[in-house]
């Protein structure tokens, strides 16, 4: 009942606090033959990476992943290669400073999950919010690179699409252009605005919230299965799971409550390869089974809770406090989930295409080749 677990047949539990001596995961149900290095992990740890910039907190973590097993090489394999085994990754934290939070070892932070730790265990590590912290989701990150080696075929990528109130034009999106400023968004008249307005907010000692987007390409039609397995729901599920993570929606999401039954149906015309949709409300997935468009997400994250501004609270004796919060912070949380929300669904797709293939076949797995049926 620890539920510190994930996953099906590709199944991830994640371990370790934000202040302990390192964290990490362990990647059940990966196949074998599948090149892996550290290297490989790597690139994706450091777009998540802390200390990057002035819009994200100044902690300074290498995040450098160890593989402590599961893989072997030899002259008999090309290079590295993943057994089967339980793949088990290591990722140590230097730079603590857990003084920063000796004022609030018997005091709740308002937004955080401090009381409802307290109340469920008896017990936190207030030292930087412990397994609540978003330090967590490095491990989450790792494990989605081992995911994403298993998806050949598959393109995911994330965006932020808006932040505080200041919201990207998807009229104007380039996904190229992602990779081209700090906030990872498609909307390049987007980054001076969100450069004043998080200046705003980062000389008050405030903080923002923020829209994340994702889009799967390349997944074919049949991963998923009804009626509790459905694609959808394990997607919304893990990407709920990330830290302050406050909303999921699925395609056009809350935005089909407006629609009409004409405007809402995804119209087909015959195609080569099977139907071509003319549109993708339903984000690509219908009666919870993939349709072969893309796949796609938003995730709305709420603002830091860790503010400087004095917030009214109350203490472990049930004392009424005030209260403020020193350290290293966010004040956009959004920017750095870009590569947890990118993990988490390739976790998920991984999981789905193993399932898929267990299921009904699915295709003959072999290293290298594609996932596509």
């Amino acid at each position: 009942m620890s539920h510190n677990s994930f996953g099906h047949l590709f199944r991830v539990t994640t371990w370790g606090e934000s202040h302990g001596p390192a964290l990490g995961c362990v990647v059940d149900g990966c196949p074998p033959g599948l090149t892996l290095t550290e290297a490989e992990i790597q690139v994706w740890l450091d777009k998540r990476r802390p200390g990057q910039g002035k819009f994200v907190t100044q902690r300074q973590e290498p995040d450098a992943v160890k593989i402590l097993s599961g893989v072997f090489a030899d002259e008999r394999t090309a290079g590295q290669v993943t057994t089967g085994t339980p793949i088990s990754l290591m990722i140590e934290n230097v730079d603590q400073r857990s003084r920063d939070y000796s004022e609030i070892a018997r005091a709740f932070r308002p937004g955080h999950a401090d009381y409802a730790y307290f109340a469920k265990y008896g017990v936190r590590d207030y030292r930087g919010g412990g397994r609540q912290s978003a330090r967590e989701t490095a491990a989450r990150v790792a494990a989605g690179a081992v995911a994403r080696k298993i998806l050949e075929g598959v393109s995911i990528r994330g965006a932020v699409v808006q932040i505080g109130p200041h919201a990207a034009d998807p009229a104007r999106f380039d996904w190229d252009e992602t990779l081209n400023n700090p906030f990872w968004c498609p909307d390049a008249t987007m980054v001076s605005v969100w450069e004043q307005h998080l200046e705003k907010i980062r000389k008050a000692g405030s903080s923002t919230g923020a829209v994340v987007c994702v889009e799967a390409t390349g997944v074919p039609a049949g991963w998923g299965a009804p009626i509790y397995g459905k694609l959808d729901a394990e997607l919304a599920a893990a990407l709920m799971s990330i830290n302050a993570s406050k909303g999921v929606e699925i395609g056009a999401g809350f935005a089909a409550a407006a629609f009409s039954g004409e405007e809402n149906a995804d119209e087909m015309r015959p195609g080569n390869d099977g139907p071509v949709f003319l549109s993708n409300k339903a984000g690509g997935v219908l009666g919870g089974i993939s349709t072969g468009q893309a796949v796609t997400a938003r995730v709305a994250f709420k603002p830091t809770s860790s503010i400087l501004s004095p917030r009214q609270s109350v203490n472990e004796d049930g004392e009424a406090i005030e209260l403020r919060t020193k350290g290293r912070h966010d004040p956009c949380v959004g920017i750095r989930a870009v590569p947890v929300v990118e993990a988490m669904t390739a976790c998920v797709l991984a999981d789905a295409f193993l399932r898929h293939r267990g299921q009904t076949g699915g295709g003959a797995f072999s290293p290298g080749s594609s996932v596509r049926r």
